[in-house]
């Protein structure tokens, strides 16, 4: 999630301060919200969610298109 578009304005890191990387959704007082998630069950969720906004499909699919280089998940390849 852009974290311009994030309602709380990002995650937070342990000392309640605002995550410059990651969003609400994911990153809270420091710690992924899902720590064990795949890059690709993330893309999966994240499809859903789109899908449930009434995002085309192939929408969807090109707006998770660059997950594996997030900073998260290029530390797992």
């Amino acid at each position: 999630m852009p974290l311009r578009k994030d309602e709380q304005g990002g995650g937070t890191e342990q000392d309640g301060s605002r995550s410059e990387k990651y969003c609400s959704h994911c990153y809270v007082q420091g710690q992924f919200t899902l720590p064990e998630i795949s890059v690709d069950e993330m893309r999966q969720r994240v499809i859903v969610k789109l899908r449930e906004s009434h995002f085309p499909l192939v929408v969807a699919r090109w707006m998770t298109h660059n997950l594996p280089e997030l900073e998260r998940w290029r530390k797992q390849l």
